[in-house]
């Protein structure tokens, strides 16, 4: 009888899984973000959020369950029913730094999430003020080792994709420069603007304006190619440090065990919504690029960036309770 009744589970995950795609959704969905209105995660979901709708042919809403450093949005998603109906807006920080950097997270990101699908690339870049006398990597990290502990950087809070830039940069380097957090990216712009702070690790969007006006400056950006809306900007390999990367990766997930057939569908959704131009101009408009991938590669993104952050974080002996 036990072995009659795997076979049915068996055939049910074989052939339901499709069937459950087609008629896909049937009501509203929940894109929970782990963080409250207006920040970078949120302008990414409303844009996944407004486009999908359309897509799918049902209401996609956007639910902003903020609090514990998006822990608690976190944990209920994984706890919500793997049917589709309950999916998430993750990120970097969300997925891949917390669970190294609380010591109480609640969560495994490879075996608490079925990975959907990347849709936004976003670099973190090393921002000067216009009096900071170096104007590439390498004269900044000459200048620093020249002046030990004369200069600042500025970055948002402890754990943040900003702040463990700042220490990896420190790690790589070997400069001695005091690392500022603030409790925000706001309070690190209005210091390095007022030249408060000569430095700062942080992504693009809060600076944009004020770079392409001349009052503040981007030394390099922290990924593998020159970021798309600032292409004078150099990469931090193209200025002397291979390898050093720092890129916020957005995606959509869902709990784990979601059935393959939803899975594939909203990835190949995904998919061609970020191809199209509307949204590449709107996700470039929030300071990202595009960028799409498979379940699979999206999984594995997660993972290396976990090792990546989590190896960092536990030399550094950081942990949040």
């Amino acid at each position: 009888m036990l072995r009659v009744l795997r076979s049915i589970s068996v055939l049910f995950v074989l052939v339901g899984s499709p069937v459950l795609a087609q008629d896909y959704p049937s009501r509203t969905v929940t894109l929970v973000v782990p963080y409250p209105p207006g920040g970078g995660v949120d302008a990414m979901a409303r844009i996944v959020a407004d486009k999908l709708s359309a897509a799918l042919g049902q209401q996609v809403i956007v639910d902003n369950r903020g609090g514990g450093s998006g822990l608690v949005g976190t944990r209920a998603v994984i706890k919500s029913p793997a049917d589709g109906y309950t999916l998430f807006l993750g990120h970097t920080g969300s997925i891949s730094i917390n669970p190294s950097l609380y010591a109480n997270a609640g969560f495994d990101p490879r075996k608490d999430f079925t990975a959907i699908g990347l849709i936004a690339s976003m670099p973190v870049a090393l921002i000067a003020h216009p009096s900071f006398p170096a104007k590439t990597v390498g004269e900044a990290v000459a200048l620093m080792k020249a002046n030990p502990g004369k200069y600042n950087i500025g970055t948002s809070a402890v754990g943040t994709g900003g702040y463990l830039s700042a220490e990896l940069f420190k790690s790589v380097t070997g400069v001695d420069a005091q690392i500022v957090p603030y409790k925000g990216t706001g309070g690190v712009m209005n210091d390095l603007l007022g030249g408060h702070v000569p430095l700062a690790f942080g992504v693009l969007p809060p600076a944009l304006g004020n770079i392409q006006a001349g009052t503040l400056r981007a030394i390099a950006v922290l990924s593998s190619e020159r970021f798309s809306l600032l292409p004078d900007v150099p990469t931090a390999t193209e200025s002397g440090l291979p390898g050093f990367e720092s890129v916020l990766h957005y995606g959509v997930l869902g709990p784990a065990g979601m059935p393959r057939g939803i899975v594939d569908k909203l990835n190949a959704e995904l998919r061609q919504l970020v191809g199209t131009e509307e949204m590449r101009q709107r996700i470039h408009s929030e300071g990202g690029d595009p960028l799409t991938s498979s379940p699979e590669e999206y999984a594995a993104d997660i993972d290396k960036e976990e090792s990546k952050w989590g190896a960092l974080i536990r030399k550094l002996n950081l942990k949040v309770e």
